[in-house]
């Protein structure tokens, strides 16, 4: 089983508009509901790659219990979310139909309780022990502590359970400290961990913060993998027009369920570079567009290896 943590999940929500002028009315086409938040997303896309996905974090108000009931629609997916008093967010992605590009709208998430958070941990330690791997995912509401990433990664660590860190700031750099089996940070977010905008000087850097292995997201650069096994460039034959938002939870997904199917670091990024694309394809966040994907797998270029370590 594969445990996906989001301890800010939302609703999200995709308005689409024939074109999207500031200060104007709009008539919205078309209204799409998902449950959402990073690790949300990844789960939804491990489940479309056949991967058994358990998904924790909280859930509370009557958004919460939106997003629980989308849940259960999801095959593959188990819902373990802990309940909060204060409601879930929501998310809000307005598509431009004319020329494809996708503004987002990001709501606050619930304040988390001492109590809340305390219930949190103890439910993550059981979930742990009966995972292959866990994805630790996305920004934190407001009540969890700005350690919480790290303390979750020393609980996996201590359970002998790989985890994967996707975060920013300062969540993210804490929880580099804490030595995660791997971190998949964006540009923006690297350069602000590092101090560096050099993608590979930038890399290398959070390895010595204590990740042991790093795959940065350089957006339509591809992907930047340095690990101990060696250093890799991935990148897509083309950059695809569509709705950019959860290409970087389908990169999680991909190098997730590359993990656990103890493929090689060369296979695992083009999965992972052939899903990003496929997302920018679909609709919505936590979808690929299955024949972008297929066709990229055969496509997509990994330059570097074992000897460049």
């Amino acid at each position: 089983m594969i445990l996906t943590v989001t301890l800010n999940t939302a609703l999200d929500l995709t308005y689409r508009v024939r074109a999207l002028r500031p200060h104007g009315s709009h008539r919205v086409s078309e209204v799409v509901e998902r449950p959402g938040g990073k690790g949300v997303n990844v789960a939804r896309v491990l489940a479309a790659l056949g991967h058994r996905t358990t998904v924790t974090g909280f859930a509370g108000g009557a958004t919460g219990r939106q997003v629980q009931d989308a849940l259960l629609a999801v095959p593959g997916v188990t819902d373990a979310l802990v309940p909060v008093s204060a409601a879930t967010r929501r998310t809000i992605a307005v598509v431009d139909e004319t020329t494809g590009d996708t503004t987002q709208l990001n709501e606050p998430g619930p304040p988390v309780t001492a109590r809340e958070w305390s219930a949190f941990q103890e439910a993550y330690g059981d979930l742990v022990a009966a995972a292959s791997v866990v994805a630790l995912c996305g920004s934190l509401p407001p009540g969890v502590p700005v350690g919480a990433y790290a303390t979750l990664i020393r609980a996996a660590r201590a359970a002998g359970v790989p985890v994967l860190l996707d975060t920013g700031g300062e969540p993210l750099r804490r929880g580099v400290a804490a030595r995660p089996d791997l971190v998949k940070p964006n540009a923006d977010e690297l350069a602000e961990l590092t101090g560096s905008h050099e993608p590979l000087r930038a890399t290398l850097d959070a390895r010595r913060r204590g990740a042991r292995a790093v795959v940065a997201s350089l957006g339509p650069d591809g992907l930047l993998a340095v690990t101990p096994e060696g250093r890799w460039r991935a990148t897509a034959p083309a950059r695809l027009s569509g709705n950019p938002t959860g290409a970087g939870d389908s990169v999680v997904a991909g190098l997730l369920s590359g993990l656990v199917e103890r493929l090689p670091w060369h296979d695992r990024l083009v999965r992972a570079t052939a899903l990003a694309a496929a997302t920018v394809r679909a609709p919505v966040a936590g979808e690929f567009d299955r024949r972008t994907y297929d066709e990229l797998r055969a496509r997509v270029t990994v330059t570097g290896g074992t000897s460049a370590a």
